[in-house]
Protein backbone atom coordinates (compact mmCIF):
# COMPACT_ATOMS: atom_id res chain seq x y z
CA UNK A 1 0.00 0.00 0.00
CA UNK A 2 0.91 3.55 -0.87
CA UNK A 3 2.47 5.50 2.19
CA UNK A 4 -0.53 8.38 2.50
CA UNK A 5 -3.13 5.22 1.58
CA UNK A 6 -2.72 2.66 3.82
CA UNK A 7 -4.46 3.07 7.28
CA UNK A 8 -1.33 4.31 8.94
CA UNK A 9 -3.85 5.66 11.72
CA UNK A 10 -7.13 6.16 12.33
CA UNK A 11 -8.68 9.84 12.12
CA UNK A 12 -12.07 11.06 13.66
CA UNK A 13 -15.50 12.13 12.16
CA UNK A 14 -18.51 12.75 12.44
CA UNK A 15 -20.90 10.06 14.53
CA UNK A 16 -23.73 8.51 13.36
CA UNK A 17 -22.91 7.47 9.33
CA UNK A 18 -22.66 4.27 8.09
CA UNK A 19 -19.13 3.89 6.76
CA UNK A 20 -18.23 3.91 3.08
CA UNK A 21 -15.42 3.45 2.65
CA UNK A 22 -12.67 0.06 3.35
CA UNK A 23 -9.49 -0.95 4.15
CA UNK A 24 -8.18 -4.00 4.46
CA UNK A 25 -4.35 -5.23 5.13
CA UNK A 26 -3.02 -8.34 3.13
CA UNK A 27 0.50 -8.54 5.10
CA UNK A 28 2.55 -10.70 3.13
CA UNK A 29 5.24 -9.97 0.98
CA UNK A 30 8.26 -10.98 -0.84
CA UNK A 31 10.72 -9.71 1.25
CA UNK A 32 11.10 -6.48 3.97
CA UNK A 33 12.05 -3.76 2.40
CA UNK A 34 15.37 -1.43 3.99
CA UNK A 35 12.84 1.14 4.81
CA UNK A 36 9.41 -0.37 5.95
CA UNK A 37 7.89 -0.35 9.13
CA UNK A 38 4.43 -1.17 7.79
CA UNK A 39 3.15 -4.73 9.76
CA UNK A 40 4.35 -7.55 6.50
CA UNK A 41 5.97 -10.78 6.80
CA UNK A 42 7.94 -12.45 4.08
CA UNK A 43 5.60 -14.89 2.73
CA UNK A 44 7.55 -18.62 2.32
CA UNK A 45 6.01 -20.93 5.13
CA UNK A 46 2.73 -18.00 6.04
CA UNK A 47 -0.35 -19.68 6.42
CA UNK A 48 -1.89 -18.10 3.36
CA UNK A 49 -5.69 -19.84 3.41
CA UNK A 50 -5.83 -19.81 7.01
CA UNK A 51 -5.63 -16.05 7.13
CA UNK A 52 -7.95 -15.47 4.55
CA UNK A 53 -10.43 -17.43 6.36
CA UNK A 54 -9.85 -15.19 9.13
CA UNK A 55 -9.98 -12.24 7.36
CA UNK A 56 -13.19 -13.18 6.11
CA UNK A 57 -14.81 -13.69 9.84
CA UNK A 58 -13.80 -10.07 11.23
CA UNK A 59 -15.36 -9.12 8.15
CA UNK A 60 -18.38 -10.82 8.81
CA UNK A 61 -18.34 -10.07 12.42
CA UNK A 62 -17.50 -6.26 11.78
CA UNK A 63 -20.67 -5.89 9.53
CA UNK A 64 -22.99 -7.50 12.14
CA UNK A 65 -21.39 -5.12 14.41
CA UNK A 66 -21.62 -2.28 12.50
CA UNK A 67 -23.72 -2.38 8.58
CA UNK A 68 -21.88 -0.52 5.88
CA UNK A 69 -23.80 2.22 3.69
CA UNK A 70 -23.05 1.87 0.00
CA UNK A 71 -19.13 1.78 -0.41
CA UNK A 72 -17.59 4.51 -2.06
CA UNK A 73 -14.00 2.96 -1.82
CA UNK A 74 -12.09 -0.15 -0.92
CA UNK A 75 -8.27 -0.47 -0.95
CA UNK A 76 -6.34 -3.30 -0.08
CA UNK A 77 -2.22 -2.78 0.89
CA UNK A 78 -0.22 -4.54 2.79
CA UNK A 79 2.47 -5.96 2.16
CA UNK A 80 1.95 -6.66 -1.31
CA UNK A 81 -1.81 -8.14 -1.97
CA UNK A 82 -0.68 -9.32 -5.41
CA UNK A 83 1.51 -12.57 -3.93
CA UNK A 84 -1.83 -13.93 -3.74
CA UNK A 85 -2.25 -16.66 -6.04
CA UNK A 86 -4.85 -16.02 -8.69
CA UNK A 87 -7.34 -18.94 -6.62
CA UNK A 88 -6.44 -17.13 -3.45
CA UNK A 89 -7.23 -13.88 -4.91
CA UNK A 90 -10.79 -15.31 -6.51
CA UNK A 91 -11.21 -16.42 -2.54
CA UNK A 92 -10.07 -13.18 -0.73
CA UNK A 93 -12.05 -10.71 -4.02
CA UNK A 94 -15.31 -12.90 -4.21
CA UNK A 95 -15.66 -12.53 0.04
CA UNK A 96 -14.98 -8.83 0.23
CA UNK A 97 -17.48 -9.24 -2.19
CA UNK A 98 -19.92 -11.24 0.45
CA UNK A 99 -19.22 -8.90 3.38
CA UNK A 100 -19.68 -5.67 1.26
CA UNK A 101 -22.44 -6.83 -1.08
CA UNK A 102 -23.66 -2.47 -2.15
CA UNK A 103 -20.81 -0.79 -4.26
CA UNK A 104 -21.27 2.31 -5.60
CA UNK A 105 -21.54 2.84 -9.02
CA UNK A 106 -18.36 4.45 -9.25
CA UNK A 107 -16.72 3.14 -6.96
CA UNK A 108 -12.97 3.30 -6.75
CA UNK A 109 -11.43 -0.16 -5.85
CA UNK A 110 -8.20 0.02 -5.32
CA UNK A 111 -5.23 -2.63 -5.14
CA UNK A 112 -1.62 -2.01 -4.43
CA UNK A 113 0.79 -3.97 -6.43
CA UNK A 114 5.00 -4.47 -6.47
CA UNK A 115 6.01 -4.57 -10.02
CA UNK A 116 6.55 -8.07 -11.02
CA UNK A 117 3.67 -9.60 -9.00
CA UNK A 118 1.46 -9.34 -11.22
CA UNK A 119 0.72 -11.66 -14.29
CA UNK A 120 -1.99 -11.92 -16.81
CA UNK A 121 -4.22 -14.50 -14.87
CA UNK A 122 -4.20 -12.83 -11.55
CA UNK A 123 -5.07 -9.25 -13.09
CA UNK A 124 -7.84 -11.10 -14.96
CA UNK A 125 -9.16 -12.62 -11.51
CA UNK A 126 -8.89 -8.95 -10.00
CA UNK A 127 -11.01 -7.12 -12.95
CA UNK A 128 -13.42 -10.18 -12.32
CA UNK A 129 -13.68 -9.16 -8.65
CA UNK A 130 -14.24 -5.45 -9.38
CA UNK A 131 -10.37 -4.33 -8.64
CA UNK A 132 -10.60 -1.01 -10.93
CA UNK A 133 -7.19 0.83 -10.07
CA UNK A 134 -4.14 -0.53 -9.24
CA UNK A 135 -1.15 1.29 -7.29
CA UNK A 136 2.14 0.30 -8.10
CA UNK A 137 5.52 0.65 -5.72
CA UNK A 138 8.01 0.89 -8.15
CA UNK A 139 9.93 3.97 -5.69
CA UNK A 140 12.77 5.06 -8.18
CA UNK A 141 14.08 4.16 -11.90
CA UNK A 142 17.41 3.63 -10.78
CA UNK A 143 18.31 0.04 -10.51
CA UNK A 144 21.22 0.99 -8.30
CA UNK A 145 18.57 2.68 -5.82
CA UNK A 146 16.20 0.05 -6.08
CA UNK A 147 18.96 -2.44 -5.01
CA UNK A 148 19.77 -0.40 -2.07
CA UNK A 149 16.46 0.09 -0.50
CA UNK A 150 16.35 -3.68 -0.64
CA UNK A 151 13.66 -3.85 -3.55
CA UNK A 152 13.57 -6.76 -5.46
CA UNK A 153 11.91 -5.27 -8.48
CA UNK A 154 13.87 -3.60 -11.89
CA UNK A 155 12.90 -0.59 -14.10
CA UNK A 156 12.02 -3.52 -16.56
CA UNK A 157 9.76 -5.45 -14.34
CA UNK A 158 7.79 -2.10 -13.72
CA UNK A 159 7.42 -1.76 -17.58
CA UNK A 160 6.37 -5.03 -17.79
CA UNK A 161 3.87 -4.91 -14.90
CA UNK A 162 1.97 -1.73 -16.45
CA UNK A 163 1.73 -3.06 -20.02
CA UNK A 164 0.31 -6.35 -18.58
CA UNK A 165 -2.08 -3.86 -16.41
CA UNK A 166 -3.14 -1.83 -19.56
CA UNK A 167 -3.71 -5.06 -21.78
CA UNK A 168 -5.98 -6.76 -18.77
CA UNK A 169 -8.07 -3.47 -19.33
CA UNK A 170 -7.41 -1.14 -15.88
CA UNK A 171 -6.71 2.07 -17.18
CA UNK A 172 -7.03 3.92 -13.36
CA UNK A 173 -3.08 3.11 -12.49
CA UNK A 174 -0.73 5.05 -9.73
CA UNK A 175 2.58 4.43 -9.20
CA UNK A 176 4.61 5.38 -6.10
CA UNK A 177 7.98 6.73 -6.04
CA UNK A 178 10.40 8.30 -3.32
CA UNK A 179 12.97 10.59 -2.58
CA UNK A 180 15.71 11.52 0.37
CA UNK A 181 17.25 8.11 -0.12
CA UNK A 182 20.21 6.89 0.50
CA UNK A 183 22.96 7.81 -2.28
CA UNK A 184 20.00 9.79 -3.91
CA UNK A 185 20.74 13.35 -5.47
CA UNK A 186 18.52 15.85 -7.20
CA UNK A 187 19.71 14.96 -10.96
CA UNK A 188 17.81 11.07 -10.06
CA UNK A 189 14.95 12.46 -8.76
CA UNK A 190 14.93 13.92 -12.18
CA UNK A 191 15.59 11.08 -13.92
CA UNK A 192 12.88 9.18 -12.23
CA UNK A 193 10.23 11.64 -12.39
CA UNK A 194 11.01 12.31 -16.29
CA UNK A 195 10.55 8.21 -16.83
CA UNK A 196 7.00 8.33 -14.48
CA UNK A 197 5.52 10.67 -16.81
CA UNK A 198 6.44 9.30 -20.12
CA UNK A 199 3.93 6.24 -18.33
CA UNK A 200 1.44 8.91 -19.10
CA UNK A 201 -0.77 7.48 -15.73
CA UNK A 202 -3.08 9.67 -14.55
CA UNK A 203 -1.97 9.21 -11.00
CA UNK A 204 1.37 9.95 -9.40
CA UNK A 205 2.64 9.46 -5.06
CA UNK A 206 6.11 10.60 -4.82
CA UNK A 207 6.96 10.96 -0.73
CA UNK A 208 10.00 11.71 1.16
CA UNK A 209 11.91 8.54 2.61
CA UNK A 210 11.02 8.56 6.88
CA UNK A 211 13.76 6.64 8.49
CA UNK A 212 11.06 4.85 11.04
CA UNK A 213 11.73 2.77 14.23
CA UNK A 214 12.16 -1.15 13.71
CA UNK A 215 13.79 -0.77 10.53
CA UNK A 216 17.22 -2.13 8.91
CA UNK A 217 17.73 1.86 8.15
CA UNK A 218 17.10 2.82 11.25
CA UNK A 219 19.61 0.87 12.79
CA UNK A 220 22.25 2.06 9.74
CA UNK A 221 21.03 5.40 10.68
CA UNK A 222 22.23 5.12 13.97
CA UNK A 223 25.61 3.81 13.31
CA UNK A 224 26.33 6.28 10.72
CA UNK A 225 25.89 4.07 7.86
CA UNK A 226 22.97 5.86 5.80
CA UNK A 227 24.27 8.48 3.32
CA UNK A 228 21.00 10.67 3.31
CA UNK A 229 20.49 14.03 0.79
CA UNK A 230 21.18 16.88 2.79
CA UNK A 231 18.20 19.03 4.04
CA UNK A 232 19.21 21.46 1.23
CA UNK A 233 18.97 18.59 -1.26
CA UNK A 234 15.51 17.38 -0.22
CA UNK A 235 14.30 20.42 -0.51
CA UNK A 236 15.86 20.80 -3.89
CA UNK A 237 13.79 17.61 -4.94
CA UNK A 238 10.70 18.24 -3.68
CA UNK A 239 10.90 21.28 -5.48
CA UNK A 240 12.18 19.57 -8.90
CA UNK A 241 8.94 17.50 -8.06
CA UNK A 242 6.27 19.68 -7.87
CA UNK A 243 7.92 22.33 -10.71
CA UNK A 244 7.88 18.92 -13.14
CA UNK A 245 4.36 17.76 -12.11
CA UNK A 246 2.56 21.28 -12.99
CA UNK A 247 4.59 21.41 -15.80
CA UNK A 248 3.33 18.21 -17.01
CA UNK A 249 -0.40 19.12 -16.46
CA UNK A 250 -1.17 17.12 -12.85
CA UNK A 251 -3.06 18.51 -10.12
CA UNK A 252 -1.36 18.66 -6.85
CA UNK A 253 -4.04 17.70 -4.92
CA UNK A 254 -2.04 16.93 -1.64
CA UNK A 255 1.28 17.32 -0.50
CA UNK A 256 2.61 14.17 -1.66
CA UNK A 257 0.15 13.03 -4.19
CA UNK A 258 -0.50 14.19 -8.03
CA UNK A 259 -3.06 13.44 -10.42
CA UNK A 260 -5.06 14.05 -13.73
CA UNK A 261 -8.16 15.84 -13.61
CA UNK A 262 -10.89 13.19 -12.12
CA UNK A 263 -8.40 11.06 -10.92
CA UNK A 264 -7.25 11.92 -7.21
CA UNK A 265 -7.82 9.17 -4.66
CA UNK A 266 -11.42 8.93 -3.76
CA UNK A 267 -9.91 6.83 -0.81
CA UNK A 268 -6.91 9.20 0.77
CA UNK A 269 -9.56 11.85 0.84
CA UNK A 270 -11.41 9.54 3.35
CA UNK A 271 -8.69 10.02 5.51
CA UNK A 272 -7.32 13.60 5.29
CA UNK A 273 -11.23 14.31 5.54
CA UNK A 274 -11.32 12.45 8.95
CA UNK A 275 -14.17 10.36 7.69
CA UNK A 276 -15.00 6.56 9.11
CA UNK A 277 -13.89 3.07 7.25
CA UNK A 278 -13.52 0.30 8.52
CA UNK A 279 -10.00 -1.50 9.00
CA UNK A 280 -9.58 -5.26 8.28
CA UNK A 281 -6.83 -7.36 8.73
CA UNK A 282 -3.85 -8.48 11.10
CA UNK A 283 -2.43 -4.87 12.39
CA UNK A 284 -5.14 -2.62 10.16
CA UNK A 285 -6.72 0.27 12.10
CA UNK A 286 -10.17 1.49 11.60
CA UNK A 287 -12.32 4.24 12.71
CA UNK A 288 -16.27 4.08 13.43
CA UNK A 289 -18.21 6.50 15.28
CA UNK A 290 -15.48 7.88 16.65
CA UNK A 291 -13.61 4.51 18.37
CA UNK A 292 -10.45 3.63 17.16
CA UNK A 293 -9.28 0.63 16.61
CA UNK A 294 -5.90 -1.44 16.13
CA UNK A 295 -6.00 -5.43 15.46
CA UNK A 296 -3.59 -7.72 16.57
CA UNK A 297 -0.32 -7.90 14.45
CA UNK A 298 1.01 -11.08 14.16
CA UNK A 299 -0.54 -13.71 11.49
CA UNK A 300 -1.25 -16.65 13.35
CA UNK A 301 -2.50 -14.76 16.57
CA UNK A 302 -4.66 -12.65 14.34
CA UNK A 303 -6.53 -15.80 12.65
CA UNK A 304 -6.52 -17.35 16.10
CA UNK A 305 -8.60 -14.43 17.47
CA UNK A 306 -10.90 -14.28 14.49
CA UNK A 307 -12.55 -17.61 15.09
CA UNK A 308 -13.63 -16.08 18.81
CA UNK A 309 -14.39 -12.28 17.24
CA UNK A 310 -13.36 -9.13 16.31
CA UNK A 311 -9.51 -9.32 16.33
CA UNK A 312 -8.78 -5.98 18.54
CA UNK A 313 -5.64 -5.50 19.89
CA UNK A 314 -6.79 -2.20 21.23
CA UNK A 315 -9.45 -0.14 21.08
CA UNK A 316 -10.30 3.28 22.38
CA UNK A 317 -13.19 6.71 22.28
CA UNK A 318 -11.14 9.50 20.43
CA UNK A 319 -12.04 12.41 22.56
CA UNK A 320 -13.36 15.29 20.80
CA UNK A 321 -10.39 18.03 21.62
CA UNK A 322 -7.99 15.39 19.59
CA UNK A 323 -10.58 14.90 17.27
CA UNK A 324 -10.29 17.82 16.27
CA UNK A 325 -6.70 18.51 16.24
CA UNK A 326 -6.25 15.91 13.64
CA UNK A 327 -9.31 17.40 11.93
CA UNK A 328 -6.52 20.09 11.10
CA UNK A 329 -3.24 18.51 10.79
CA UNK A 330 -4.84 15.48 8.35
CA UNK A 331 -7.41 18.34 6.86
CA UNK A 332 -4.30 20.78 5.59
CA UNK A 333 -2.22 17.93 3.84
CA UNK A 334 -4.62 19.01 0.96
CA UNK A 335 -3.94 21.47 -1.28
CA UNK A 336 -7.83 22.79 -1.02
CA UNK A 337 -7.50 23.13 2.57
CA UNK A 338 -10.04 22.38 5.27
CA UNK A 339 -13.69 23.45 5.01
CA UNK A 340 -15.32 25.30 8.27
CA UNK A 341 -18.61 24.01 7.24
CA UNK A 342 -17.79 20.65 7.23
CA UNK A 343 -15.81 21.01 10.93
CA UNK A 344 -19.20 22.69 12.23
CA UNK A 345 -20.97 19.57 10.88
CA UNK A 346 -18.70 17.31 12.56
CA UNK A 347 -18.22 18.75 15.73
CA UNK A 348 -21.97 19.20 16.71
CA UNK A 349 -21.76 23.41 15.14
CA UNK A 350 -18.44 23.85 16.72
CA UNK A 351 -16.79 27.32 15.19
CA UNK A 352 -13.63 26.28 13.55
CA UNK A 353 -11.84 30.17 14.09
CA UNK A 354 -12.98 30.29 17.73
CA UNK A 355 -11.93 26.70 18.64
CA UNK A 356 -8.44 27.36 16.92
CA UNK A 357 -8.62 31.34 17.36
CA UNK A 358 -4.83 31.32 18.04
CA UNK A 359 -2.93 28.82 16.18
CA UNK A 360 -4.80 29.95 13.24
CA UNK A 361 -3.62 33.37 13.71
CA UNK A 362 0.08 32.74 14.16
CA UNK A 363 0.12 30.69 11.05
CA UNK A 364 -1.68 33.65 8.97
CA UNK A 365 0.98 36.08 10.16
CA UNK A 366 3.76 33.90 9.35
CA UNK A 367 2.47 33.13 5.38
CA UNK A 368 1.72 29.51 6.19
CA UNK A 369 -2.16 29.40 6.00
CA UNK A 370 -4.14 31.71 3.73
CA UNK A 371 -7.80 32.11 4.14
CA UNK A 372 -10.03 30.46 0.78
CA UNK A 373 -14.02 31.01 0.65
CA UNK A 374 -14.57 27.74 2.05
CA UNK A 375 -11.99 27.78 5.14
CA UNK A 376 -7.92 27.83 4.81
CA UNK A 377 -5.11 26.15 2.97
CA UNK A 378 -1.42 26.12 2.97
CA UNK A 379 0.73 29.16 1.59
CA UNK A 380 3.40 27.91 -1.03
CA UNK A 381 5.58 28.36 1.79
CA UNK A 382 3.57 26.22 3.99
CA UNK A 383 3.38 23.56 1.80
CA UNK A 384 7.30 23.09 2.32
CA UNK A 385 7.25 23.53 5.84
CA UNK A 386 4.13 21.35 6.35
CA UNK A 387 5.48 20.05 9.35
CA UNK A 388 5.62 22.86 11.14
CA UNK A 389 1.87 24.02 10.74
CA UNK A 390 0.79 20.73 11.64
CA UNK A 391 2.69 20.64 14.89
CA UNK A 392 0.80 24.02 15.67
CA UNK A 393 -2.23 21.98 16.17
CA UNK A 394 -0.73 19.48 18.31
CA UNK A 395 -2.20 19.57 21.53
CA UNK A 396 -3.08 23.19 21.10
CA UNK A 397 -6.73 22.20 22.46
CA UNK A 398 -4.92 20.91 25.67
CA UNK A 399 -3.01 24.11 26.10
CA UNK A 400 -5.82 26.15 26.67
CA UNK A 401 -5.97 28.10 23.04
CA UNK A 402 -9.58 26.67 22.79
CA UNK A 403 -11.96 29.76 23.41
Amino acid sequence: MTRNERSEGAHPSSEGRAPRAVYIHIPFCTNKCHYCDFNSYVLKGQPVMDYLRALEHEMEHTVQQHPPGVIDSIFVGGGTPTVLTPEQMDYFLTSVRRAFPQWSPDIEFTMEANPGTTDADKLQVMREGGVNRISFGVQSFNNDLLTGIGRIHNTDDVYRSIDNAKRAGFANMSIDLMFGLPNQTVEMVGHSVEKALELDLPHLSIYSLKVEENTLFHAMYHRNELPLPSEEDELDMYMLIMDRMKAAGYEQYEISNFARPGYASRHNATYWRNEDYYGLGAGAHGYVGRQRHLNIKGVTPYNDACKQGLPRLDSFRVEEAEAMEDFMMVGLRMLEGICIERFSEQFNGALLDKVFAQPIKRLLKKGLLEPTEAGYRLTEQGLLFGNDVFAAFVGALAQGTKQ
